[in-house]
């Protein structure tokens, strides 16, 4: 037998070697060539695009506030999540995401189709007094963040380096990334909300903390939880579509 042969591993150093090349050869194969065709298994969907400078800092104040050490972004193809959050999570939707926000983690419920199945005004009470919204919340305040006003003097620079990764940003949209930051967060008849949709289509506009005198981490939150989820239009995919993904 074949496996009663380890003696000529355990007594030849030479063999093990070989042996030990070979086989993290194999695994290394296994993990890396699938990388080589990795754009042909995500699935192009009509729709998708870059987050807005906005919406980009508020997914970074996300990350470093840890909100996803609770709060997963990964619809499974479960009957019960799908019907408790909507339309299953697609691989095209975390394309951008660097890194992606899936897990497994629910301390609260998945966010991946939260965007605007709550008012700005939920949102911005949610995270200042999580049980005047949810009286059985176990979330902690985060009142600060309509304290905190939010710095992005590097928001042209952040895109840049976003764009040598990979992620489409044209040059009209690094060029106004500043002016899109503070317009999408102006209230309507002062925000210039046009021109920020044309580049950013369905992205969510307004004065998102209630106070457009100043942009505050609590804008970028709020608009980054509005769009999670906005991009994709489901109703569009027929479901013959859906079973060959």
């Amino acid at each position: 037998m074949v496996w009663n042969k380890h003696e000529i591993f355990e007594t030849r150093t030479l063999a093990l070697t070989a042996g030990i090349l070979v086989v993290v050869s194999i695994g290394g194969i296994v993990e890396i060539a699938p990388l080589f065709s990795i754009q042909n298994t995500i699935e192009r969907v009509e729709g998708m695009r870059p987050y807005s400078p906005l919406e980009l800092m508020g997914r970074n104040i996300y990350i470093r506030e840890g909100c996803y050490t609770c709060h997963s972004q990964q619809i499974r193809t479960l009957r019960d999540e799908v019907e408790r959050y909507g339309h299953f999570s697609l691989a095209a939707e975390s394309m951008f995401d660097r890194p992606f926000q899936w897990g497994s983690k629910r301390t609260g419920p998945d966010l991946a189709r939260v965007g605007g199945k709550y008012s700005d005004e939920w949102h911005v009470q949610h995270l200042i007094d999580p049980k005047s919204v949810v009286p059985t919340s176990i979330m902690p305040p985060y009142a600060f963040l309509a304290e905190n006003p939010l710095r992005a003097d590097d928001i042209q620079a952040h895109l840049i380096t976003l764009r040598r990764l990979g992620v489409p940003y044209t040059d009209e949209q690094i060029e106004n990334a500043a002016f899109d930051l503070r317009h999408q967060a102006l209230p309507e008849g002062v925000g210039d909300w046009d021109a920020v949709l044309e580049r950013y289509p369905r992205a969510a506009v307004g004065s998102f903390d209630g106070d457009p005198s100043r942009l505050t981490e609590m804008d970028a939150l709020v608009a980054y939880l509005q769009v999670l989820g906005r991009l994709v239009d489901f109703t569009a995919i027929e479901p013959a579509d859906l079973r060959q993904r």
